[in-house]
């Protein structure tokens, strides 16, 4: 089927990634490299991570299990200070990209997310760098809204119903390939995000015309 919505994730694809602020934490608090990521990667469906971004936790009840998943694999983490890390900014080339696919197809970010502060309430834009993204989107699927955080397959089925489509005729990128292998098991094409300009040109080749 011809591609008629392409979805983006928003951490690591629109905006950049955390994982370089992961990095520069681990080694200023002089612990392993990849600690945090294999501290996120554990009991993915249960971990802190996981129930934050289900909003099944608050803030601070995410640091205090953050913390003790840390301590029991034998380290010490502040688990607030790990949460300051997760801004990110703008890919221009990325905005750019989302803004040309709006123009011809379906757009949706997907994201697994936590919210601070009392949630701005549906429909409503909201404040910040990510509000003006709303322009170039048909839907926005979110964790903490909906209870789903990827790679629950659920959440992909929910994106393309809410878009309309059928999941072979949509595009996903992610920066992680443990979402996007569900993604493409339910027929959705996939393109992984290292670096966003490669990735920007395999998109060119799914959807058929320039994005940059």
């Amino acid at each position: 089927m011809p591609i008629r919505a392409v979805i983006f994730d928003v951490g690591g694809v629109i905006l950049t990634s955390p994982f370089d602020a992961f990095a520069r934490y681990e080694a200023d608090n002089a612990l392993p490299d990849g600690l945090l990521r294999r501290l996120n990667a554990t009991n993915p469906d249960t971990n802190a991570w996981a129930r934050l971004e289900r909003s099944e936790v608050d803030l601070a009840g995410f640091a205090d299990l953050f913390e003790a998943e840390a301590r029991e694999a034998g380290h010490t983490v502040d688990g607030r200070a790990v949460l300051a890390l997760l801004g990110g900014q703008l890919r221009p080339q990325m905005v750019e990209a989302l803004r040309r696919c709006h123009e011809r197809l379906k757009t949706a970010m997907l994201t697994n997310n936590f919210v601070i502060g009392a949630p701005p309430a549906e429909g409503e834009r909201g404040t910040g760098p990510m509000a003006a993204l709303l322009d170039h989107v048909d839907v926005v699927v979110e964790s903490s809204r909906v209870g789903l955080r990827k790679p629950d397959p659920a959440i992909y089925r929910l994106v393309c119903e809410e878009l309309g489509v059928e999941p072979m005729e949509a595009a996903f990128l992610d920066d992680l390939g443990v979402n996007l292998k569900p993604a493409r098991a339910l027929g959705m094409t996939t393109i992984k995000v290292g670096d966003p300009d490669a990735a920007i040109s395999e998109l060119e080749a799914v959807v058929g015309f320039p994005l940059r």
